[in-house]
């Protein structure tokens, strides 16, 4: 795969990568997320997401929502914890109308009060629907565990206490203070000649003012295991296991999503579907995950099942893990995994919006693109001895943090 890359002088980066297909994907990626919230901030980042298509100074709210879906294409956004991200799909011959609407809705938005004051609403709505999700709220209840007093413990959407305290003053401020353009990257994967598209960033992107801000996320360095229990008015017993995980730029990263991919990742032939569900049927729901940050990260194992089985569930769990933290793969074992990891990277790969995400997060996170060819070479410089080690370092007994949902 080849990558074309241009600064612009104000600081924003393009990234591009060429496609024969008559689908392009553009987007543009803000080193901006949860975590750089102060407390009376918390849902700010989200929040600001949900406002900047309700009105710019050039376009009422129906003409951003139109302006793409007119021509067959669409926009759409997300905020997680360290990034925000606007990215839109349309037919190759509209970039410029993609870029053009890009460039006003995250620098000219105006964020009018009626706006602020409906929307204040649907995101407590969205923070309510959420709570009535205990499989997602699980999962952020038990970053609460982890990263307990740091921001990376916070909710993405905010508190129902806190979106009715925003304001417009509070929204701008934010934007002066955490609105890099030398964190902004537009990512792009379509068919257009890479001087078109640098001309036309040039041409809604190159005018704007350039803003830098000081970098000052806290870095999380306390981790305590913990456990925690709750009892709530569900049907299903729901529990998270886990642990502090290796960050994003961290060597050992590709030797822990092998590991959670082996353990509980999508394949129906993890270790866990297959100890778990397919031999005891004891849950519907297994699986493992492994988010990177940019300074740590979090692996962990999600389950659901009925309260009477909850025991037995975590009891084999720790079974697998032990297994992984004692026995070595040997070499078929390890050929297998390796590849099935390097055909999951494939299909990826194989999908140009997940490429043109991906770019936009490489750049924000380590300013070059890892390739698929680079994947590769990462998975299979991976040994056994090396499984081993990071199993014994992630999945020890006494490093585990548990959180668990009781029914009533």
């Amino acid at each position: 795969m080849n990558y074309n890359r241009h600064t612009l002088q104000n600081g924003i980066r393009i990234v591009h990568r060429n496609s024969r297909s008559p689908v392009a994907h553009c987007g543009i990626m803000i080193n901006v997320g949860s975590r750089d919230e102060k407390n009376n901030e918390q849902g700010l980042a989200h929040f600001i997401e949900h406002l900047i298509f309700k009105g710019t100074r050039r376009r009422k709210m129906y003409q951003i929502l139109s302006h793409m879906e007119n021509v067959g294409g669409d926009i759409n956004a997300y905020t997680s914890k360290e990034d925000t991200c606007i990215h839109a799909s349309f037919l190759k011959e509209y970039y410029e109308r993609c870029l053009d609407l890009l460039s006003d809705i995250v620098f000219n938005s105006t964020f009018p009060e009626k706006a602020i004051y409906k929307e204040k609403d649907i995101v407590i709505d969205e923070i309510n629907s959420y709570k009535d999700t205990p499989a997602e709220q699980i999962i952020d209840d038990f970053d609460e565990i982890l990263f307990k007093g740091h921001p990376l413990e916070k909710n993405i959407l905010g508190t129902p206490q806190n979106i009715e305290k925003f304001n417009r003053n509070k929204i701008f401020d934010f934007l002066e203070k955490n609105y890099s353009t030398h964190e902004m990257v537009i990512c792009s994967v379509g068919n257009i000649e890479f001087v078109k598209l640098v001309y036309l960033a040039e041409k809604y992107f190159g005018l704007i003012q350039e803003r830098t801000r000081e970098n000052h996320r806290m870095p999380f360095k306390t981790y305590k295991p913990g456990i925690k229990e709750l009892n709530r008015h569900n049907h299903q017993a729901h529990c998270v296991i886990g642990n502090i995980g290796y960050s994003n730029p961290n060597n050992r990263k590709t030797t822990l999503i092998l590991l959670n991919n082996l353990l509980g990742g999508p394949g129906l032939y993890s270790r866990l579907n297959i100890a778990v569900r397919e031999k005891y049927g004891y849950c519907y729901n297994i699986e493992s995950s492994y988010q990177p940050y940019s300074d740590t990260g979090v692996f962990s194992i999600y389950l659901g099942t009925d309260n009477g089985y909850l025991e037995k569930t975590i009891e084999l769990i720790h079974r697998e893990l032990n297994k992984l933290m004692k026995y070595k793969l040997g070499s078929l074992q390890l050929k297998r995994a390796k590849q099935q990891l390097k055909g999951q990277a494939a299909i990826f790969f194989d999908s140009n919006i997940n490429t043109t995400l991906s770019m936009g997060k490489n750049m924000i996170l380590n300013d070059k693109i890892n390739t698929l060819e680079d994947i590769y070479n990462k998975i299979e410089s991976i040994t056994s001895i090396l499984l081993l080690e990071t199993a014994n370092e992630v999945f020890h007994p006494e490093k585990l943090s548990m959180l668990t949902y009781k029914p009533k």
